[in-house]
């Protein structure tokens, strides 16, 4: 499958060789979770190693961490490859985790809790998606299916069933009808889906190279980018009237290299305010194009040093950077970091790098106000970061 092929042979190896102690470990966690009070949230041995390692950050002056605000340990020893606040909010925070699973979150009041526990995938989810008034959730796995859940009370509302019978990589809402989804599998096939009736929308597929791993719309709607396993990136015309795709243009980022993450932004700061699709792609990089027409070809702008050769690393756009002086970016890398650029840097982009993970980070989001990060990582841990006020 696509989330263990990207386990490195060393993570491989550890886990094979220390099953007894992982076993271990984890009726140790059972212990815990079973002693705690209903709502509360005791922090794991692992959690507290992993408070230990923090130690200072990097401060800069618009992305200084005070330190942790919180660590989720629920998911521990499965990893969480995606993980997003809700549209629009300060406080309620999802992740989806290999252990066939979701969480839903809520970081106020205090102390943080897990709100609902999202059960019913019979295999690994792979991603998720919020809708835009937050009240559904949609994700995929690699057992076939995209559900779609109500976020209050836990309940799935839908299952589809890939008729392919193929693993369901990826996700994301149309964003201007939030009716449509948009799904990938391993099959190489992009298909749109009606999540009200469950149906696939006529026209509204197309193959890929490879594997298909990530997706993003532009603002509008109207241009779909998606990633494969061999290196393409595919831009496809969106018919918001019917759903419908036409395939645009395609770009090879790295013959066979994943595209794990990609994340588009209509423009990024005063100084640079072209639209711009920022990208990781197991190079040991994380790139930034500039998006150059209305068929959504692209054009490298900057690339950026991180450690990313196998794992489904993800980054973002911080949503306030237009505002800053400076605009910035946030990624997990393999070193079990965070870190933080700023694009129009020509020298020392790096601008912050948070320490906390013991594994390879592999998502990160702001919520609305960037006053709190989250991170996740392959041992299952999340990190909620708390930024200095200025």
């Amino acid at each position: 499958s696509i989330f263990h092929s990207f386990l490195p042979l060393s993570l491989c190896h550890r886990r094979s060789v220390s099953r007894g102690s992982y076993q271990l470990q984890a009726q140790m966690n059972r212990a815990v979770y079973e002693e705690r009070p209903p709502g509360s949230l005791v922090p794991t041995s692992v959690a507290e190693a992993s408070r230990a390692m923090a130690g200072d950050t990097t401060l800069s002056e618009n992305y200084a961490f005070a330190g942790m605000h919180h660590i989720f340990d629920q998911h521990v020893d499965s990893a969480v490859p995606r993980l997003q606040f809700a549209n629009d909010d300060k406080h309620l925070l999802a992740c989806c985790s290999l252990d066939g699973t979701l969480s839903i979150m809520t970081l106020s009041p205090s102390p943080p809790t897990v709100k609902v526990t999202l059960k019913g995938h019979a295999g690994p989810v792979t991603d998720f998606a919020w809708s835009l008034s937050n009240d559904i959730i949609v994700s995929t796995s690699q057992d076939g299916t995209l559900r779609i859940w109500n976020t209050e009370d836990g309940r799935c509302i839908r299952e589809v069933v890939d008729p392919e019978a193929s693993e369901l990589l990826c996700c994301t809402f149309q964003p201007m009808n939030n009716n449509l989804t948009v799904v990938g599998n391993s099959k190489h096939l992009l298909q749109v889906v009606n999540i009200s009736t469950g149906k696939k929308v006529k026209g509204g597929s197309s193959k890929l190279t490879g594997r298909v791993l990530s997706l993003s719309f532009d603002a509008p709607g109207r241009i779909l980018w998606a990633g494969d396993d061999r290196g393409s990136i595919f831009s496809f015309l969106f018919d918001m009237a019917t759903g419908k795709l036409t395939k645009a243009k395609r770009l090879v980022v790295s013959e066979g290299s994943s595209i794990s993450s990609i994340s588009a932004r209509s423009w990024i700061s005063r100084e640079a305010r072209d639209p711009s699709l920022l990208i990781n792609a197991c190079i040991n990089k994380l790139l930034l194009y500039r998006v150059v027409d209305n068929e959504g070809t692209l054009q490298l702008k900057r690339s950026f040093p991180i450690q990313h050769s196998s794992q489904p690393l993800h980054s973002i756009f911080c949503p306030l950077m237009s505002f800053r002086q400076g605009a910035c970016v946030v990624t997990g890398s393999e070193d079990a970091c965070v870190y933080f650029f700023d694009v129009e840097r020509n020298t020392k982009a790096i601008v912050n790098k948070l320490q906390g993970h013991s594994g390879p980070v592999l998502d990160v989001s702001f919520n609305c106000d960037e006053s709190l990060l989250a991170s996740s990582d392959a041992t299952g841990m999340v990190i909620i970061w708390r930024r200095e006020q200025k």
